[in-house]
This record gives C-alpha cells, sequence and structure tokens, in this order.
C-alpha cells in the first residue's frame, strides 16, 4: 500500500470528499466510473459498472422468473436450503457475529480508536443530536414491528412450557424466569451483535472512503489484502455478493412488511389476506418508493425518515404511557440485566443444546443482519464523517442497542402481562403478522394506532426500498454517488420483484433460506475484511 501520510488529493475522486488535514491516502491510478458504461439512448442516461452490473442483474432477474415459473418447485428447495444451512453452518454465523462484536469493542479500548474519519482535521457533518437520531432511524426498521410482539411472546411460550425451541432449554414452569429469559434472548437479536456487524462495516467503509480516498463500495475495503487487483474480478465478486446480500436482505424485509401491512388492513378493514392483497401491496408501495426514489435523497427518503420516526416514537410513547407503564420502566432495567447475564450462553457457537433456537431463530438473524450490513454500514458511514472511530464505535454500538431494548421491552413486556395477568390469549393465539395488532387491540384507541403501525410498515417499506435502491445503484455505478435516476428506478422495481417471487414461491420460509443463502458466503468475506480495517487504522495518523 503506497501512502504518503500527508498527502492531499489534487483532484479528488468523484463523489468522495478530500481528507482534512494529514490522512494515508492510498496511491492508486484507477478512477471512479473509470470501466463504467456511459450512454443515452432512447431518452435515457445509463452510468453503469458494465461486469458488475451485468452479472448481478441477469442472475436475480433468472431468479425472479424461475421462481415465479415454477413456485411448487422452488418452495420445497428453498425449504431444504434453509434447513440445511442452518443445520450445518449456524455456528458460522454465531462465530463471525462474535468476532464482529469483539473487534469492535477492542478497537473502543486501542490507540486506533483515536483516528478520525475524514482526516486528523475533519469535523463532523452533523451534531450529536442529528447524528443519533440518524443512528436512531436505521435501528428502526420492519423487522421491529414484525417481530417486537411475536418474539417476545413465541420465547415466553417455548420457556415456560419447556418446548424444544426454547432459548438455553428454557424454564419449565416458572413464568418470572421464562418472562426474562424470553427478554434476553429478543434483546439478544437486536442488541450488541448486529450493531456489531453494521458499525464494523460503515467502519471500514468509511475509513477506506474518507480517509484513503477510494470508492464507497465494500471492494474498497480489500486494498490492503488485494492491492490494485480489487479493481479486477477479485474486486468484482465481492461487490456482486455485496449487491446479491443486500437484494435479498431488503426483500425479506419487504416481504415481511407486506404480509403484516395485509394482516393488518383486513384486521381493521376486513380486506382480504391473502397473496393477491401481499402482491397488490408490494406493487403500489413499490410505485410509491419510485416517486421517491425519483425526488431524490433530500425531497424523498430525509422527509419519509423524518415522518415514519416521529410516527415510531409517538406509538412507542402510547404503548409505555397507556399500557403496563410500571412494569415497563421497570422491566427496560431487568431485561437489560437478564440480556447481559445470558450473553454468554446465547452467544456460544458451540456445544449448544437449544439447537431449535440457535438454528431456526438466531442464524437466520444473524444472516438477515449480514445481508443488510453493506445498505445500513453505507447509510452509517455517510453521516459519521469527522467522529473518532473510539466515539464512532461506542456510539453505533450502544445509542441503536437502547432504542431497540427500550422497544422490545415496552411492545414485548406488555404482550406478556395481557397474556400471563390479564388472561388475553388473542396475541399468543394470533399469526405472526397479526401478533402486533391484536396486542394494540387491547388498548385504548386500538383503531388509531393499529391504523398508524400499518403506515409505519408501509412507510418502512417505502425508505427501505428507496435507500436500497440507493446503495445497490451506487455499487453497480462503480462506487458513484450521482448516478442517474433511471438505474436507481431499475434496482427499486428490482427488489420489489424479488420480494413478490418468495412470497409466491414459498412464503415465510423462502425469504429465510434466500437471506441466509445469501449472508453466508458475505460472512466469510467480511470476516477476511477485519484484518484489513485493521490494516487500514494501523497506517492512519492518531489525533
Amino acid at each position: 500500500m503506497a501512502q504518503d501520510t500527508n498527502k492531499q488529493p489534487d483532484a479528488p475522486q468523484e463523489g468522495v470528499p478530500a481528507p482534512e488535514g494529514p490522512a494515508n491516502l492510498i496511491d492508486t491510478d484507477y478512477v471512479i466510473g473509470q470501466d463504467n458504461i456511459q450512454t443515452n439512448k432512447f431518452g435515457f442516461s445509463v452510468d453503469l459498472h458494465g461486469k458488475v452490473f451485468t452479472i448481478s442483474s441477469l442472475l436475480v432477474l433468472f431468479f425472479v422468473i424461475v421462481t415465479l415459473a415454477l413456485p411448487d418447485q422452488m418452495g420445497p428447495l428453498f425449504n431444504g436450503a434453509k434447513s440445511f444451512l442452518t443445520d450445518n453452518l449456524s455456528w458460522l454465523f454465531l462465530f463471525a457475529a462474535n468476532i464482529f462484536v469483539i473487534l469492535a469493542v477492542v478497537l473502543i479500548f486501542t490507540p486506533l480508536g483515536k483516528v478520525r474519519l475524514g482526516g486528523m482535521n475533519a469535523k463532523p457533518d452533523f451534531s450529536y443530536a442529528g447524528w443519533f437520531a440518524m443512528l436512531f432511524a436505521a435501528g428502526m426498521g420492519i423487522g421491529l414491528m414484525f417481530y417486537g410482539v411475536n418474539e417476545p411472546l413465541t420465547h415466553f411460550g417455548t420457556s415456560v412450557t419447556g418446548d424444544s425451541w426454547a432459548p438455553l432449554g428454557g424454564a419449565e414452569g416458572n413464568q418470572a424466569a421464562s418472562q426474562s429469559l424470553a427478554m434476553a434472548a429478543t434483546i439478544f437479536h437486536w442488541g450488541l451483535h448486529p450493531w456489531g456487524i453494521y458499525a464494523i462495516v460503515a467502519l471500514s467503509l468509511a475509513l477506506f472512503s474518507f480517509n484513503k480516498g477510494l470508492p464507497l463500495t465494500m471492494r474498497s475495503i480489500f486494498y490492503p489484502i488485494l492491492g490494485e487487483r480489487i479493481w479486477g474480478w477479485p474486486g468484482h465478486v465481492i461487490d456482486i455478493l455485496a449487491v446479491f446480500a443486500t437484494l435479498f436482505g431488503l426483500a425479506t424485509s419487504l416481504g415481511l412488511g407486506a404480509s403484516q401491512a395485509s394482516a393488518g388492513l383486513n384486521y381493521l378493514f376486513g380486506i382480504p389476506n391473502n397473496d393477491v392483497t401481499i402482491v397488490v401491496l408490494i406493487i403500489a408501495i413499490t410505485l410509491i418508493a419510485l416517486g421517491s426514489v425519483v425526488l431524490g435523497v433530500d425531497k424523498g427518503v430525509q422527509r419519509l425518515s423524518q415522518l415514519n420516526m416521529g410516527l415510531a416514537f409517538l406509538l412507542l410513547l402510547f404503548v409505555i404511557f397507556v399500557g403496563p407503564t410500571l412494569l415497563i420502566a421497570t422491566g427496560f432495567v431487568e431485561n437489560l440485566g437478564s440480556y447481559l447475564k445470558n450473553l454468554p450462553a446465547l452467544s456460544n457457537p458451540f456445544g449448544r443444546e437449544d439447537t431449535n433456537f440457535m438454528h431456526g431463530w438466531t442464524a437466520f438473524y444473524w444472516a438477515w443482519w449480514i445481508s443488510w450490513s453493506p445498505f445500513v454500514g453505507m447509510f452509517i458511514a455517510r453521516v459519521s464523517r469527522g467522529r473518532t472511530v473510539r466515539e464512532f464505535l461506542i456510539a453505533v454500538l450502544l445509542v441503536p442497542t437502547v432504542v431497540s431494548v427500550i422497544w422490545m421491552t415496552a411492545f414485548g413486556d406488555t404482550a406478556i402481562n395481557q397474556l400471563v395477568n390479564q388472561g388475553y390469549e388473542g396475541a399468543k393465539n394470533a399469526a405472526v403478522e397479526l401478533q402486533l395488532f391484536a396486542m394494540l387491540g387491547q388498548l385504548p384507541l386500538s383503531t388509531i394506532t393499529s391504523f398508524v403501525g400499518i403506515v409505519l410498515v408501509m412507510v418502512f417499506f417505502i425508505t427501505s426500498s428507496d435507500s436500497g435502491s440507493l446503495v445497490i445503484d451506487s455499487i453497480t455505478a462503480g462506487g458513484k454517488v450521482d448516478a442517474p435516476t433511471p438505474q436507481r428506478v431499475f434496482w427499486a422495481l428490482i427488489e420489489g420483484a424479488i420480494a413478490i417471487a418468495l412470497l409466491l414461491g414459498g412464503g415465510l420460509t423462502s425469504l429465510q433460506a434466500a437471506v441466509i443463502a445469501t449472508g453466508l458466503p458475505f460472512t466469510v468475506i467480511l470476516l477476511v475484511g477485519c484484518y484489513a480495517i485493521v490494516q487500514g487504522l494501523r497506517s492512519e495518523p492518531k489525533g
């Protein structure tokens, strides 16, 4: 890696801001977009990386066509793939996630934590309040809406009955211990581990873009290992896998969101909850997302994100103050303590007896988070310029984790309290996608809050599709962040098509199978990338 400690770029790479103050730029002759195909035929502007875009789009289109054409054959195939991967490779997902968390924590306490993203003299682009708000926004998603009631209730039920799906063997017959274990297992899936994954990916993208002057794509992370070969086929493969992982991670979220929105509309208005409704929802919301894409980030994604944050915060406050307020307040501390107490056992990848929980829950979640990591990581990287590595890691690990603990405590403890102390079994017995609405139905203003829940799911759907298409387009445009709008429109349509194909080709199981299959190779890539991150930080001046 040929570097100059005080070198500043004469002409910064397109879309990459120049470092402020001393930083170890990588000396490369590569120019962002030099391998791109640029044309303006039939009224559409095109500026894309020929190999990455062509291979990614053709393989994805082939997958969608085959899945839609052969749903009866693809369903069992997805189910078999999911079972094989989780039964045999769950340990890899758990092991990798542990490495990411450990690396993030270690970096906080080493001199490497003093490195400033964007150069020694870089100033943060956003205030702490604004930065934390965006980290909060990144931490919220369709998953919290879908699993906020379902997961605590499910783990409580399996724990108290001693079911084979209980986390850590459960606590048969002991309601208090089962509730504590259920909330610990839930927070485990939404706490430090997912944010450790996101933090490492975001840190590496920010470092190699803002400090090293490389494109904001996954291939750039591997320069310390591959050198100039990142511009060739090794780099193409990394970016193509990043596209696949992001697409299927997004499709999983969109599929879950559409299922929940359909169930909510049926619950409130009697609209049939079937495949036709779900497909219509995906198409309609994808079209709305296209409008947001055309408007651009500032007018589209930003405004929708602000709307979503406001609605989510209001719904959370409503549940806290109208639900069992004291139980939620004390539960936050108790659940956090239970999580920390059970963390070593829950994160152990070997010799587990609770294999159903480990395979069916944790492995799926870790694959899902890893698939989302290029998407969320790129977002976090772009808003974190000017922060030191230490404050970056502390904030990214802790702020969203605390938000997730509050959310899961409010919704999960409320649902469990309704079951245990009020004898209400409606949420417990409801379909997964209906459990949130069943829980809200026992609180005042249930029609209004359920409608807000549906709107939240839909807007999460829109912002995820919109932001995801921006990230995928940047990767397939060779690192450019201002590629022509029609390319983002193409990827937004593809995301909707994949969600429809997976739901029709096998439902929730196919979504889980797809995300695990695409998350697997990307897990290996990120493990290798951990070495590159440390090497990149070691070469930087420390403030």
